[in-house]
């Protein structure tokens, strides 16, 4: 036997899954709406411990034979009671801080959900209670949120913005139609900051791809009739919307 199967061999021999100690992993989710033309995010209130009365982002175990998308689809189907179609879903980041949970070792694999006009969430059944906060106001007191979720909503708030810069991810927060008033009213609620309203049509109007003209017209937002448009099939903006300097 040579040397090197026999390192092979020997470990194999050593590992001990019991050494290890056990730890389990979550899936955590930023969902975002816009609400009353403002940035919304979903929480629950949390109706055991640990946290017990405190409001944390919708989340919970994986389980054993679980894939992680399928966790977060799950959660978000029983938290906020939208299915896979309602939502534009994608990976945030993972968490793993060794004492981020006070019961044992969680890691959180966190996702961003944005969705146009979500309904008003139903608690799940280990939580007490869900509605939808002011986004504004969660990042101005962040001490409200049980775990690191404070920073979890931050870091996906701030990926949400960054994507309007560089994607065509705006439309997810719109109706299947829309006017050019209402996409900047997106780009406004989640940036925080007013655009000049001509200067925004010529640029998403010059985006390719970003936008298509339906040849219908609507009064839904006052004012003289405006054309409709939908999402086109670019998924990257060329040249970017960048945003307003603070």
């Amino acid at each position: 036997m040579t040397n090197v199967k026999m390192t092979i061999k020997v470990a194999r021999m050593a590992y001990d899954p019991d050494a290890y100690p056990a730890f389990a992993v979550t899936a955590d989710l930023v969902v975002l709406t816009l609400r009353e033309h403002a940035l919304h995010a979903l929480l629950v209130r949390r109706g055991g411990k640990p946290y017990a009365g405190r409001w944390a982002l919708p989340g919970g175990f994986v389980q054993v034979d679980e894939d992680l998308e399928d966790a977060a689809y799950r959660e978000l189907a029983e938290e906020a009671g939208v299915g896979r179609g309602d939502v534009v879903l994608e990976q945030l980041r993972t968490y793993g801080a060794p004492r981020r949970d006070p019961r044992m070792r969680v890691v959180t694999v966190a996702w961003l959900a944005l969705g146009a006009d979500l309904p008003d969430p139903r608690a799940g059944s280990d939580a007490a209670d869900a509605r939808w906060w002011r986004v504004a106001d969660l990042l101005a007191d962040p001490r409200r949120l049980a775990f690191d979720h404070a920073q979890i909503l931050a870091d996906g708030v701030e990926r949400a913005r960054a994507k309007l810069e560089y994607s065509t991810l705006a439309t997810a927060f719109c109706p299947a139609e829309f006017t050019v008033g209402e996409l900047r009213s997106v780009y406004e609620a989640v940036w925080g900051a007013a655009l000049d309203p001509r200067n925004f049509h010529r640029k998403v109007t010059g985006a390719e791809g970003f936008l298509v003209e339906t040849g219908e017209r609507t009064t839904r937002g006052g004012g003289r009739p405006a054309m409709l448009h939908r999402a086109g099939a670019a998924t990257a903006l060329t040249p970017p919307i960048l945003r307003p300097s603070p």
